[in-house]
């Protein structure tokens, strides 16, 4: 996956995980604390104040957990989401509260 960082790849991310924490968990434990990460990110955006900075980090925590499932399963991270635009460009889509959700 390229990143927009002159520092830091899926590939950089992975290492750095795999040498901070050894090799991944099942995929199961790793979505787990993919999650944790998400409701990080929610109670960042549902507070009184949206603090960029601390929704950007939550963000970016999503990011590397993303690239550690890549890493177990073996995916391009990047392919994948390039996969997965193509699909959502020919689909249908109707718009729901603002974020749309496909209809075919």
């Amino acid at each position: 996956m390229t990143l927009a960082s002159d520092k830091e790849s899926e590939a950089s991310i992975q290492q750095w995980a795999r040498d901070a924490f050894g090799p991944a968990p099942n995929p199961s434990r790793i979505a787990a604390r993919a999650n944790e990460e998400m409701a990080e990110l929610l109670m960042a955006v549902n507070g009184d104040a949206l603090v960029p900075a601390e929704i950007a980090s939550e963000c970016a925590d999503i990011v590397i957990m993303m690239c550690r499932m890549a890493d177990r399963l073996g995916f391009d991270l990047g392919h994948a989401v390039d996969e997965k635009m193509r699909i959502n460009r020919a689909r249908r889509w109707v718009v729901e509260d603002g974020v749309g959700k496909h209809v075919a």
